[in-house]
């Protein structure tokens, strides 16, 4: 819509264009005055067929020729994209999911959120904040009314609804609903439609972690395991929460920690140690952590650790000390 809006009001200046050059015209080339070279103007690019307010030149009549022939194109221009505006204001009035239904099947590598409740509506937030693609799958018809735009209302466990959602482009699902044996069923169905789907569940029992982690399920959150852990060490250990907090991802200009893929890095540096990176004097940062293709991790890694392909490195530092170690590898090294 937002696309058929444009070229209406390029339509619209296109038509004004024609209007000046046509009263322009007639005033220069027979003395037309104002309103009657206005007049003259819109009747020939209308096309309706009445005569001259005053008899044309030869000049004027091959003037009038090409300015019907020049309005032609325009005038239907116009009527085309202004009958499309009209047309898709009523689909969008009488069919609000119309233009949902366009605008899913255009996403892809996006993130899939089931349920929105407590838990889904924070998730939602922190990938706005990540300008991460989403589509939010729910029961509460009421709910899904109130938000046109990537809501979609529906029972996830049926393959139907996780398709609609686009789940074969999808990078990434979190199931957030409050029954373990929702989740269960959930990631079930998405696994076996994306092999390769990224699965992040919420569980309220330990019990059903095992479970999930064999349904195919990436990664188990218990966030009242997480909560409890963590109001115990703001009783016991107060100071490492407070150091810890600045390491946020809520605030865009605090310290955070980023990965950087082998692949978003310069190929020159494939097969040589990180030390090479030299990235805490470039820009201030520091690598704090490694990541093998294998999955294996190591903390605080030897400068000598080679960066081979299908690895990762984590950094420690602001976004302006990330970009500009970006910027200076890419100028120097790309």
């Amino acid at each position: 819509m937002k696309s058929t809006s444009i070229h209406l009001i390029r339509g619209g200046l296109l038509l004004i264009l024609i209007i000046f050059i046509g009263v322009t015209g007639y005033h220069l080339i027979d003395d037309y005055p104002l309103v009657d070279a206005i007049y003259m103007t819109v009747i020939t690019v209308s096309t309706v067929g009445f005569g001259e307010v005053i008899p044309l030149s030869d000049g004027g009549k091959i003037f009038t020729s090409f300015l019907i022939l020049g309005s032609l194109g325009v005038i239907a221009y116009f009527i085309s994209v202004f009958s499309q505006q009209l047309i898709e204001m009523q689909m969008h009035f009488h069919f609000p999911g119309h233009n949902q239904k366009l605008n899913l099947k255009k996403m892809e590598n996006h993130v899939i959120v089931v349920g929105y409740g407590r838990n889904g509506q924070q998730v939602v937030q922190q990938l706005i904040n990540y300008h991460e693609e989403f589509v939010v799958i729910d029961q509460n018809h009421e709910l899904v009314l109130n938000h046109p735009n990537n809501f979609i209302e529906g029972d996830a466990t049926t393959d139907e609804v996780l398709e609609k959602a686009g789940i074969h482009k999808a990078k990434a699902l979190v199931t957030s609903l409050p029954v373990d044996a929702d989740n269960l069923f959930v990631a079930l169905t998405a696994r076996s439609l994306n092999p390769s789907l990224k699965i992040i569940s919420r569980a309220a029992n330990e019990s059903s972690e095992k479970k999930m982690k064999f349904a195919g399920v990436n990664s188990v959150i218990m966030p009242e395991k997480v909560g409890g852990a963590h109001m115990a060490t703001l009783v016991a250990k107060p100071d490492i929460v407070e150091f810890l907090e600045h390491l946020t991802i809520h605030d865009i200009h605090s310290t955070q920690i980023f990965e950087i893929m082998s692949d978003d890095l310069p190929k020159s540096f494939l097969n040589r140690p990180i030390r090479e990176l030299d990235i805490r004097a470039i820009s201030g940062a520091n690598i704090i952590g490694f990541k093998a293709p294998d999955g294996s991790y190591t903390l605080n890694p030897s400068a000598d650790i080679p960066i081979i392909n299908g690895s990762k490195i984590f950094i420690l530092g602001t976004p302006t000390q990330i970009d500009t170690m970006k910027k200076f590898l890419t100028e120097k090294y790309g």
